[in-house]
């Protein structure tokens, strides 16, 4: 009779505690101020839950968060898509695979702050090469600063810029897995380019295109440092995401009861659109 080694648990154990710990101790910091208020002095006063109320209800709440929706739904529409296309055109042998796949992780090696601050330079109006392009050369009326439509594009360009590299090496590192004896077999029955997408390489990449979703549609409905620095929220509140209203209202206007509630709040919808994208893409694997 085989018996299973649990002593890996060894190692695995001290990892666990460290990092549930740094979990727990955050969380409940959040929680504590989520349901009192404070003047300072360290002295806190019961609230109960007036602060998710008062949330809730809140109009800029509303707005922000219609607009994060809206920024996700836009990032993952063009980066899903783009990233099968980009995947499905590289090779799978020779000397320019490593080349590509090189090209394609460079985007998401430079740091956070320094994407925004370069596509910030890139698309001044007056200054930045793009919004001379545009403006002079081609004599399009762009200005980031000054349009809501213009940063709003900007933004959404330069996560598709940032981060579609995530799903192009998933992607990949899906189809270089399908054994060549399914495309012989294709070939021998005369299957179209279409036929062999839809029958071999989509089911052989779902688990992949899955792992691609959810942490796209995670990362663009938590994302702060680059849209923060390209626009500051702006023009107005039209670029003002969640995370960077959650960010004013605790550090701008020091309001930390009701911004730990809305934390609470944030990490509650993610959760549960996370779960719900999950479910619906991984339900037929389950019958």
């Amino acid at each position: 009779m085989r018996t299973e080694n649990q002593k890996a648990w060894f190692f695995v154990l001290p990892v666990l505690a460290l990092v549930a710990f740094n979990a727990l101790v955050p969380m409940m910091t959040v929680v504590n101020y989520s349901v009192q208020e404070t003047f300072g002095n360290n002295q806190f006063f019961w609230e109960g839950l007036g602060w998710f109320e008062q949330i809730l209800r809140s109009d800029r709440f509303q707005a922000a968060l219609g607009r994060q929706f809206l920024f996700t739904f836009l990032i993952l529409l063009i980066e899903v898509p783009l990233g099968i296309i980009v995947a499905l055109s590289m090779p799978r042998k020779g000397f320019w695979v490593p080349v590509c796949l090189v090209l394609m992780a460079l985007p998401m090696l430079i740091p956070w702050n320094v994407v925004g601050s370069m596509w910030n330079i890139f698309t001044l109006p007056k200054i930045g090469l793009l919004g001379y392009f545009l403006n002079d050369v081609l004599g399009i009326n762009y200005d980031m600063t000054q349009q809501p439509l213009s940063a709003w594009i900007t933004v959404v360009i330069m996560d598709v810029w940032h981060w579609t590299s995530l799903v192009v090496l998933l992607c990949y590192a899906g189809l270089v897995s399908i054994p060549d004896a399914y495309y012989q077999a294709a070939k021998i029955d005369g299957a179209s380019p279409w036929s062999v997408f839809r029958y071999i390489q989509l089911p052989k990449m779902k688990t992949v295109l899955t792992i691609a979703v959810l942490l796209r549609f995670m990362d663009s409905f938590n994302i702060y440092t680059e849209p923060f620095v390209l626009t500051g929220g702006g023009p107005g509140n039209s670029t003002t995401l969640l995370s960077i209203d959650l960010v004013k209202i605790a550090l701008g206007q020091f309001d930390l009861g009701p911004a730990a509630a809305m934390s609470l709040i944030y990490f509650a919808i993610t959760l549960l659109v996370s779960w719900v994208f999950y479910t619906l893409m991984t339900k037929d694997d389950a019958q």
